[in-house]
């Protein structure tokens, strides 16, 4: 009777510990993963085609710490990138136009922002 009361008995406290979905999750968010592959295509020894993969799985803050933040700068996916980017645009042409409008009048460009030159036009 007592090796059948072994047999079920619970496990060691300092055995194996089981860890559900969320808390693996969990520490590979905090700590994060680095997943890389290469994918080759060889015909006849010649290289048709290479494909390298990387993958970098974190939370925002862990990823952050190891310095990628180009979900910030993308205009597609933030749209203070994309106002800063339109903003950026904007400038270089109204700068094209200042300096098109200069040389059509034989004279250097302005230093005056086209709003200033417009007004000194109409008086």
């Amino acid at each position: 009777m007592t090796d059948i009361d072994e047999r079920w008995a619970a496990p060691p406290a300092n055995g194996p510990t089981t860890s559900n979905l969320a808390d693996i999750l969990e520490r590979v968010l905090d700590k994060g993963i680095v997943i890389a592959g290469d994918i080759k295509i060889d015909l006849l020894d010649i290289e048709l085609l290479t494909i390298r993969l990387r993958l970098f799985v974190a939370s925002v803050e862990t990823a952050r710490k190891a310095g990628i933040d180009w979900w910030e700068t993308d205009p597609a996916l933030s749209s203070k990138a994309a106002r800063d980017e339109l903003r950026e645009e904007n400038h270089r042409l109204r700068e094209r136009v200042e300096a098109l409008e200069s040389a059509e009048n034989g004279g250097p460009p302005s230093s005056r922002s086209p709003d200033t030159a417009r007004a000194g036009a109409e008086t």
